[in-house]
């Protein structure tokens, strides 16, 4: 009897975490393949330990070895929904069902070039190059003879308050610490920190008191949080927020940023704010055999009645494993049920897991 066919596209967290759970449920019940286009998957809970030192670039990547599921390297470039197959640059892959969990793709490069000071913080290469960038920022403002450049050199700005933005803040201000306390010429209470977001609080996308903990622990280590407020000018000399104050810095950290993979806009299926519309079981409707999870997928909160699931790590990680328990029950192992989902609280303890102490240069 020929074993049906399911074919995951995305190796990022919803897509791992699908496949594992998929498997163990199926115990070689169903030929699982895994489309992606690296062997690595990324942790992107990870990226502040980049910007510390804690953990090297290479560091933060898992290979894709998931028992009982075949790794396909290769980019997906079409799914036809009518005739069941995954169109690759290394070939077809028909499926009976599909999980789709392409993730997101970063806006911020073309945004950069506005200005040479735009990090982006996305990806593991970002991340590099925000170490990297504040390094050397602190570097030249240790040489400066004219104070308005040094104290530009010592400014910060983050765009986005998010869970990006507020790992990036929290993960940058510790790198430059610790580069100020191994140099004399440098103060640590020179440097400046603004966390600037558009929504009336900090983490808009979880609840009011985890949001109000960590404002207030942000505030504590000296953090300006300022909401209501977003970029209205990038000039080469810094930025002028919508507040009306002119800020001269080096630093512009973008947090935000990122969309749904395009992939999904022509798959001809209903979607919402660019993503693939599903149900509370993460399956599209109309169509059982294809089930989306993470960034892709406009998925109900059912925290926020009328409202999707923010696009966050700790969303992935459970439609992910959900969508995998679900896709075995559409097979006949164990029951589907619907997505719960309840915020961590760990985002302002997380604060301190940012601020692990510093690999030594």
């Amino acid at each position: 009897m020929t074993r049906p066919q399911v074919v995951i596209v995305g190796g990022g967290v919803a897509g791992t975490q699908a496949a594992r759970v998929l498997a163990r449920r199926v115990r070689g019940g169903a030929e699982i393949a895994l489309v992606n286009p690296a062997g690595v998957t990324v942790h992107p809970e990870l990226l502040p330990q980049v910007v510390t030192g804690v953990l090297g670039p290479d560091e933060v990547g898992v290979p894709l070895l998931l028992p009982g599921v075949r790794v396909v390297a290769g980019t997906v470039t079409h799914i036809d929904a009518e005739a069941q197959r995954v169109l690759y640059d290394g070939g077809v892959l028909s499926y009976d069902r599909l999980i789709v969990a392409a993730g997101s793709v970063s806006e911020v490069a073309p945004v950069s070039t506005i200005s040479a000071h735009s990090v982006g913080f996305h990806t593991v290469g970002h991340a590099l190059r925000m170490r990297e960038h504040i390094t050397r920022q602190l570097a030249l403002a240790a040489r400066a003879t004219d104070p308005f450049d040094r104290a530009a050199r010592c400014t910060f700005v983050v765009l986005g308050a998010g869970y990006a933005g507020t790992a990036a803040v929290t993960a940058g201000q510790s790198l430059a610490r610790s580069i100020a306390h191994r140099d004399t010429r440098l103060d640590e209470r020179e440097m400046r920190w603004i966390l600037a977001e558009p929504a009336e609080r900090l983490l808009p996308d979880m609840r009011h008191r985890l949001s109000r903990t960590t404002a207030r622990m942000l505030r504590a280590r000296g953090v300006e949080v300022r909401t209501q407020t977003s970029l209205s000018q990038v000039t080469s000399g810094g930025l002028r927020l919508t507040d009306g104050e002119f800020v001269a810095t080096r630093t512009i950290v973008w947090s935000f940023g990122v969309r749904p993979d395009p992939l999904v806009t022509n798959l001809g299926l209903a979607a919402e704010q660019g993503r693939i519309r599903v149900d509370d079981h993460l399956a599209v409707p109309g169509r059982p055999e294809i089930h989306a999870c993470g960034d892709v997928a406009a998925v109900p909160d059912p925290a926020r009645p009328g409202r999707l699931a923010p696009m966050s790590g700790q969303h992935a990680l459970h439609q992910g494993r959900l969508a995998g328990g679900n896709v075995a029950a559409s097979l006949g192992y164990g029951s589907s049920r619907p997505y719960e989902h309840r915020a961590h609280d760990s985002v302002a303890g997380l604060i301190r897991t940012w601020e692990q102490p510093l690999r030594a240069a």
